[in-house]
């Protein structure tokens, strides 16, 4: 439990910083140059607290020397119905150092009754948190916050907020998920059994696709806005390398070969393919392929790769041993995702401004088949255990399922929102959803369908992978 007196001096201090930090959507941000980023969540708001309601126009990072940080909010309204799951309470960068905890200010707190809501007294607008934390320059800290109902409503008349706060450490390997933020310049690593988030990671500008290497412990992240290509350590959960393309690449998706001796990244910008050497990192060569080049899809073998080219509605197949052009497929209007059924026989191939999903024959290189599934293509994945493929566009708010054999939906998964990004967890059956209307993912078991976790993540999320996806 936190006590006030020992606060009041900073408590005094910090009120001109807190005082006009109202909460605000958060908008694209500059990249992390000398300050560190804190990221405050708040846990679940306990039951026996769903009568309390309370509301926050500021937040601060207090630290040891008396200086404050404001922070910006995410989430005003703190009660059961808008927090019964883990939120982003509040970020922002601050200056690296040692820090004492936070100050939250309330602007009014009210207490549900038969006769309807009464409004609690507040002892000052600023309460403090106390949790010792360091900040790095260029690393993320999360903190998580979880209320303490019987302290913070002393007899039943005053509200003095009393939170549990730690410090979140680092996951086990095994369990980790990574989903992009291109408006926040970050990478969100969650654990994906519980949805909890364990670590936020500053990147470059605009991270877009990303590539997990599991057995080397490495994720590769597409920075588009600065033509780059970044490398995260899993295990320590920082950034360990980096490799600058050409001016104009915007590179946006990458994809590894199975055994990780090989790094592919889609170059919009330039209408051109990079082959990486992971491990130096060195970009070994780049291959002209169409017009917009959007996604790609690398088979199982490793030795080629599907680029789905949106502009020129083309499909480039690579050969990679080869290092060049093996054919290219003319298909429908603005393919944008694509992906291969278990074997590697069939392509599936999902477009933005046509209605069709495309199947491809991987061994002819001709289009066998075409159904009719509603233009608007977000997000397709196929699960390479039952060959179901998953489909979900944009303004809709459900993923359809297809039979691979009749290519006829067969289900449909609510989704609640348009999907970018979808991964399937091989270990627990569960399929796993970017949300970016929401800034969220969201955790849904393959059978029964039930929500499993959702978790905020940054601005403008992207694309999320998983150790042990299929």
């Amino acid at each position: 439990m936190v006590t006030g007196s020992k606060w009041v001096g900073t408590i005094i201090a910090i009120g001109l910083f807190v005082a006009g930090c109202t909460a605000q959507s958060i908008s694209s941000k500059p990249v992390l140059d000398t300050e560190g980023e804190l990221f405050v969540y708040l846990s679940p708001i306990p039951q026996e607290a769903d009568r309390l309601t309370f509301r926050l126009v500021g937040a601060a990072a207090l630290r040891e020397d008396g200086s404050a940080f404001p922070l910006s909010l995410s989430i005003q309204t703190i009660n059961r119905g808008d927090v019964s799951r883990e939120r982003l309470l509040a970020s922002g960068p601050v200056p690296p150092g040692h820090y004492k905890g936070i100050s939250l200010q309330v602007k009014s707190a009210s207490l549900k009754g038969e006769d309807g809501e009464a409004a609690l007294l507040l002892s000052g607008e600023l309460f403090p948190v106390g949790v010792p934390f360091a900040v790095s320059r260029k690393r993320g800290t999360v903190l998580s916050l979880t209320l303490r109902f019987g302290d913070s409503v002393p007899g039943g008349f005053r509200f003095f907020p009393v939170f549990d706060a730690i410090v979140r450490g680092k996951l086990p390997g095994g369990l980790n998920g990574f989903v992009t933020s291109r408006g926040g310049n970050t990478v969100t690593v969650f654990d994906k059994v519980s949805g909890q988030v364990f670590g936020v990671i500053p990147t470059g500008a605009a991270p877009e696709g990303m590539a997990l290497d599991p057995l080397r412990r490495r994720v590769y992240v597409a920075l588009s806005g600065e033509d780059a290509v970044e490398i995260i350590d899993v295990l320590g959960g920082e950034i360990v390398d980096r490799l600058n393309l050409v001016p104009g690449d915007t590179p946006s998706e990458l994809a590894l070969t199975p055994s990780g001796g090989k790094l592919l990244s889609v170059n919009s910008g330039s209408n051109t393919v990079s082959i990486i050497d992971p491990t130096v990192p060195v970009e070994e060569v780049r291959i002209p392929v169409g017009v917009d080049p959007r996604y790609l899809v690398v088979d199982r073998s490793g030795s080629r790769a599907y680029v789905l080219n949106a502009s020129s509605d083309t499909v480039t197949v690579l050969d990679i041993p080869g290092r060049r052009v093996a054919a290219t497929i003319a298909t429908e209007a603005e393919p944008v995702r694509g992906d291969l059924n278990r074997n590697g026989s069939r392509l599936y191939i999902a477009h933005y401004s046509s209605p069709y999903l495309v199947v491809i024959d991987t061994t002819s290189l001709s289009i066998v088949r075409k159904i009719y599934v509603g233009a608007g293509a977000s997000a397709l994945k196929v699960d390479p255990r039952t060959d179901w493929i998953y489909l979900s566009r944009k303004h809709t708010s459900q993923i359809e399922v297809f039979d691979p054999f009749s290519l006829l939906p067969i289900d449909f998964i609510h989704s609640g929102e348009m999907v970018t990004s979808m991964a399937i967890d091989g270990e627990e059956n569960n399929l796993f959803l970017v949300l970016p209307e929401i800034r969220a993912i969201r955790g849904i078991r393959l059978v029964g369908k039930g929500v499993i976790m959702e978790t905020d993540v940054g601005e403008d999320p992207y694309e999320l992978t998983l150790m042990g996806a299929r």
